[in-house]
């Protein structure tokens, strides 16, 4: 399966492309030659590919990836003493049109310049066929990469501020101002063009990559129906398919920029084109991701099921990964998730705090992403019949021996992190909460959480510590290490999953159930995401448990079912802030205050909610600001609703 993954080999290409990149990213008039000088030799045009490449976005960086800083996954200790928190102040009101964060329209601020790669895009495929020395093969393909980043580039563009003008090929050096002052396109009409860029690429792309050794992270067909089902789901959901709040936005000259009238068969083509995708990417290789211990492994299968879910993520190019992004490999964003724990051999003895500062320990996860996760019926918890819901927070209980694989034996947590479905284990640390691997590789004897004041998962410093008392063990490769004692911290990096194959499989029953009701096929492929988590499907779950037991059999209560499954599944991902906004509510959950435990305190009452941050989104931020100094130069531009 890893022959179609992206792996592009930036570093090694570091020395050679940017002591050459001025000549032929920053065009003037005077500078015409250099475009020749760029496309004289194959060599010479394949590092230009590759800074077009390089224009893909830093996944997973909470200074630059607005869906990793900006939504509800995490609140981080403010201001921090280590280093700027960039975007993570979105999430406190702070967005402006002065100078706004993660501007990827200008390129400042966080912000990658990304009219600017798409300007790189049509250099390229203008001059791409004036390579001497390049075969007829290779020529498709390197235009059918260049095609697909310039529909990527565009759709990026679009989730960030709607409507967006269309480069479709470079203006000449003697264009007019006004040429120059593009206007908005509908977005529909960017849609659609993302969409024909995508279907012109995939045809000359290769369904694996064969080189391994040297071609690693070319984009492939599986890539590209993937993002192409993408979009389109994207174009079906609820803030593009017939909005009524932007019924009134329009450019300058009247043309509407969004269809006031919903469009039900958008879902159709999604459902058509996820499908597509599927099956592809089967073909290819796909499958979903299934743990095999290794040699010296010690592991029961309670601990299994959770790394099914930790090892999909962090096990380098598996075959559940569709797209991975080696622009973004996951390194300090691991220090920044890992809490600081401790062995069984220290007993009930509480460890003195850690005094590595490597092991950050700083993004904290909120109570209500806690809340999310289903029961161990595979329920939400407050649809389970079962379930302690109300006493959630206020319930402290002991861990018994028939606890062990998820919670320290003998120590006391609140119910809220008792009785929960394998994800929540896979996903969170907690005090109390074991965690697997980090160099310790038998679950009998392994690390677990002390995270009450003055244990070793408590604050170290003046802001390296969790402030809500959760960490996001997704993230950390099992496989780091840190010695016995906690006192160095070597990290095994990973390419950020853009695209797994998980989640095609449940855009897929999402669009499904949207153009055509609840079906079979809709619950084969969610029971699939349920089946590798540990659950019972779907129909069996909520027939047993849950006090809406029919829910599953309404297209409205499916779609609920869907779309809490798509929340679980993708979390810290940096997908969820987008997710939220395609179905228009974000004003529903960017708005929960983000809670956590009173860490100040060191016996149970450690379990007494305390509110972190009440964080601010409003209408208006669905769509990113244009700065005021693109409307100042360009008069055809009209700012987004609100801003």
């Amino acid at each position: 399966m890893k022959r179609f993954l992206t792996l592009i080999l930036l570093p090694i290409f570091t020395i050679l492309l940017f002591p050459s990149c001025k000549k032929y990213l920053n065009v003037t008039p005077d500078g015409i030659g250099t475009i020749d000088y760029a496309f004289r030799k194959r060599s010479e045009a394949e590092k230009y590919l590759f800074t077009v490449y390089n224009n893909l976005p830093s996944y997973g960086n909470t200074s630059t990836d607005p869906g990793f800083a900006t939504g509800d996954e995490f609140a981080i200790h403010y201001p921090s003493t280590y280093f700027d928190i960039g975007l993570n102040r979105i999430q406190r009101g702070e967005q402006n049109i002065v100078n706004p964060f993660a501007n990827y329209w200008d390129g400042w601020n966080g912000g990658k310049a990304y009219f600017q790669a798409l300007r790189e895009c049509n250099i390229f495929l203008e001059n791409v066929v004036t390579i001497p020395d390049i075969t007829e093969t290779e020529l498709k393909r390197w235009v059918a990469e260049a095609k697909f980043l310039k529909a990527y580039y565009h759709f990026y563009l679009l989730r960030m501020y709607g409507p967006i003008p269309l480069i479709k090929e470079s203006l000449p050096v003697s264009a007019s101002i006004e040429e120059v002052r593009v206007s908005r396109e509908p977005v529909d009409e960017v849609v659609n063009y993302i969409v024909s860029l995508l279907d012109e690429s995939v045809v000359d792309l290769p369904q694996n990559i064969l080189n391994e050794a040297s071609e690693l992270g070319r984009i492939t067909k599986p890539i590209a129906l993937s993002l192409k089902a993408q979009v389109l789901i994207t174009a079906a959901s609820p803030l593009f398919n017939g909005n009524p709040d932007y019924s009134t936005f329009k450019n300058k000259d009247g043309l509407a920029l969004f269809n006031p009238t919903v469009d039900k068969e958008k879902w159709a083509k999604a459902a058509k084109a996820a499908k597509e995708a599927i099956d592809l990417a089967t073909t290819a290789g796909a499958t979903l991701y299934y743990y095999t211990p290794i040699s010296g492994e010690t592991m029961s299968d309670s601990t299994r099921v959770t790394m099914n879910i930790r090892a999909s993520i962090t096990d380098k190019w598996n075959p559940e990964t569709i797209w991975g992004s080696s622009n973004a490999m996951a390194s300090s964003v691991q220090g920044l998730a890992q809490a600081r724990l401790t062995t069984g051999d220290h007993g009930s003895i509480p460890s003195p705090p850690s005094t590595n500062e490597s092991i950050r320990s700083m993004l904290a996860p909120p109570l209500h992403i806690a809340e999310m996760f289903y029961s161990d019926k595979g329920v939400p918890i407050e649809e389970d019949k079962t379930y302690d819901f109300e006493n959630r927070f206020t319930r402290v209980r002991t861990a018994t021996a028939a606890e062990k694989y998820y919670i320290k034996e003998n120590s006391s947590t609140a119910q809220i992190n008792f009785d929960r479905e394998p994800r929540f284990y896979a996903s969170l640390g907690f005090d109390g909460g074991i965690w697997y691997g980090n160099g310790l590789f038998n679950d009998n004897k392994t690390w677990f959480i002390e995270g009450k004041a003055g244990q070793r998962g408590a604050q170290l410093g003046a802001s390296l510590y969790s402030v809500t008392g959760y960490w996001p063990k997704k993230l950390v490769n099992y496989k780091n290490d840190f010695g016995s004692n906690s006192d160095s911290y070597t990290t095994i990096n990973y390419p950020w999953p853009v695209i797994r194959l998980a989640e095609l499989y449940l855009w897929y029953a999402e669009a499904l159930n949207e153009s055509s009701g609840p079906g079979e096929e809709v619950y084969k492929y969610l029971d699939l995401v349920r089946k590798r988590a540990g659950l019972l499907g779907v129909k069996e779950s909520w027939s047993k448990y849950a006090r809406n037991a029919n829910k599953p059999n309404s297209a409205d209560g499916l779609r609920d079912i869907i779309r809490r499954e798509q929340l679980i599944e993708t979390i810290f991902e940096g997908k969820r802030y987008w997710t939220l906004k395609r179905w228009k509510l974000s004003d529903t959950y960017l708005n929960l205050p983000i809670r956590g435990w009173d860490l100040e305190q060191e016996d149970d009452n450690y379990y007494r909610v305390k509110t972190v941050l009440n964080p601010v989104f409003t209408s208006k931020d669905y769509l990113w600001p244009l700065s005021e100094d693109a409307i100042i130069n360009n008069p055809n531009l009209v700012q987004n609703p609100g801003w």
